[in-house]
């Protein structure tokens, strides 16, 4: 896939970089912008982590980047961690950086913008911004972590968010833990030792760790249907 990934200065670092460790540069072309802010919050969230090899990086300001034409054909772009403030200009339909110009034609060429906001609470502005957004055609996924897969590390909190950004993308994840799904058990192994989320060995069993009876509604468990690329509709 060709994807943009972007990243402002709201807090939540970790939600990118744990995106960028799913997304492999051999496999997907891959163009990262980060605004000034952004790469300030990844230093004081995550220190001097270097960023990922093998993308192409593009400066905020640089309108020459390919994304910013309708013409250069991209499968998606993610803003993730998406500030209040990016989200509030991309409703206005502003464009003066490469950022939300990227989002506007996103919007306009009818593909696919997926914006992660992390900030909590929303004031009624910001929450007419998001529906906004989403009345225009945008995904947006608020960093809302789930715990039914009982993560064990903060890295695999925060990969029950990534895990749903990557669905949105339609790349595959089988480490994700879904509901009714019997995962891969080399797939989970996998997963745990990268940090990542899986499901605990009691879950796969019954939703107190306690013998259970099995789901009577699950129907092809060993491909779940909601698994991007299982080739179900």
């Amino acid at each position: 896939m060709k994807l943009v990934v972007a990243a402002t200065g709201a807090s939540g670092a970790l939600y990118l970089k744990r995106l960028l460790d799913h997304l492999d540069p051999a496999e997907h072309e891959i163009h990262l912008l980060f605004t000034g802010y952004a790469r300030q919050v990844w230093r004081e969230e995550l220190g001097d982590m270097p960023f990922p090899q093998g993308c192409v990086e593009h400066g905020e300001k640089c309108m020459n980047a390919p994304f910013c034409s309708g013409s250069a054909l991209f499968d998606a772009m993610v803003v993730i961690p998406c500030s209040m403030g990016t989200l509030g200009r991309v409703a206005a339909g502003t464009s003066d950086n490469a950022l939300l110009r990227g989002c506007d034609v996103f919007l306009k060429e009818r593909r696919k913008l997926v914006l992660v906001p992390r900030e909590t609470p929303w004031n009624l502005i910001q929450a007419r911004n998001i529906v906004t957004v989403m009345e225009a055609g945008a995904h947006v996924v608020p960093a809302c972590p789930g715990f039914y897969s009982r993560p064990q590390t903060v890295e695999a909190v925060v990969d029950t968010v990534v895990a749903r950004v990557l669905d949105y993308l339609g790349i595959a994840n089988p480490g994700t833990f879904r509901w009714g799904c019997e995962p891969d058990a080399s797939k989970v192994a996998a997963a745990r030792s990268s940090g990542g989320s899986a499901s605990p060995p009691d879950l796969l069993e019954g939703r107190s760790g306690q013998e259970s009876d099995p789901p009577k509604t699950v129907q092809n468990s060993k491909n779940c249907p909601h698994e991007p690329g299982s080739g179900a509709s």
